[in-house]
């Protein structure tokens, strides 16, 4: 049975609405300014160029290859480890006349002539400049597309003022996970794109448990007003969201730190997403949802009478 609320046990949220709200907004000028003016690191699937995935037969430095491939031309070539101290990935820029064999047997003779002349190319990708403009589009079109699904679920789930705070909520997350790459200029990539759409999916997922109990109190209960409920439902909630973002963040670290270059890439925008994913249900979603006029009459159901119901009820 439905426990009365103990408005005088639960944390008041809602108290510091406006502060974080104004530090949120600062954020997000923030993160527009840094990637208007740092810029993104794009990563090959973007810029285009060419991916040379190599195996040597001792360990070897990264700075030591990056001599070698900055004497051959390619100054603006970046080198990593990829694995193992042994594999190492070398990334050049799009060159106008030279094809992927070519930069790959140049490169090669130069790293066995000075370097290792055991060392393997295990694997080539050449990706053009128009290519990677296509997936730039279709990046930007599967958010798009994410968050107005999102938009029309949540309205037909709940009810447009919620649908309006969820998506205000993604948007910031969002535009948090672009400023944190740009200020750290880790890679950008396809990897990354699938990081942020799910953070996107799990920010909602968050923000979804948040509005059922909201909800399911504002039915429910009569006598409190709108910010004494929904402070209410957010204790109530905020257990769960402790040890789901704890949870997650377990793996997500573990996956950055033992998991390779690409896993890695991938975990960095879902650490960051589940950080800001959990406060902005909090503090975004909600805090939109009643500036937007969110009331208890909002969420109750209209009563609609079956036709005929008034002669029944004669008879």
């Amino acid at each position: 049975m439905f426990q009365i609320l103990k408005t005088d046990k639960d944390i008041d949220f809602m108290r510091f609405r406006g502060p974080m709200g104004w530090i949120s907004v600062v954020l997000v000028i923030a993160s527009f300014v840094l990637v208007g003016t740092r810029g993104l690191n794009m990563g090959l699937d973007f810029t285009g160029g060419t991916l040379v995935e190599l195996e040597f037969s001792r360990t070897i430095d990264a700075s030591e290859i990056r001599d070698v491939v900055s004497a051959e031309g390619f100054e603006s070539a970046t080198v990593q480890n990829y694995g193992s101290s042994r594999d190492m990935l070398v990334r050049l820029p799009p060159f106008d006349g030279a094809s992927a064999e070519k930069l790959n047997d140049q490169i090669s003779s130069a790293l066995k002539a000075k370097l290792d002349d055991q060392v393997i190319i295990k694997r080539t990708e050449f990706v053009g400049p128009v290519v990677g403009k296509e997936l730039m589009e279709s990046a930007l079109l599967a958010m798009v597309i994410a968050l107005i699904s999102i938009l029309i679920y949540v309205a037909l789930r709940f009810e447009w003022r919620l649908a309006a705070g969820a998506v205000v909520a993604l948007f910031h997350d969002v535009s948090l996970i672009f400023g944190f790459y740009a200020l750290s200029q880790v890679e950008f990539n396809l990897t990354t794109v699938a990081g942020v759409l799910s953070v996107i999916g799990y920010s909602l997922n968050d923000t979804i448990v948040v509005f059922d109990r909201i909800r399911e109190n504002f039915r429910k209960i009569r006598k409190h007003t709108e910010l004494q409920i929904t402070n209410s439902s957010l204790t109530q909630t905020l257990s769960r969201t402790i040890i789901t973002s704890f949870t997650t963040l377990v793996v997500l670290f573990a996956l950055n730190f033992a998991g390779g270059e690409m896993l890695a890439t991938f975990s960095d925008s879902l650490i960051v997403g589940v950080l800001v994913g959990s406060y902005s249900s909090i503090y975004i979603a909600t805090t939109a949802a009643l500036k937007l006029g969110l009331t208890r009459e909002s969420l109750i159901p209209e009563v609609i009478e079956k036709e005929g119901a008034d002669q029944e009820t004669m008879l």
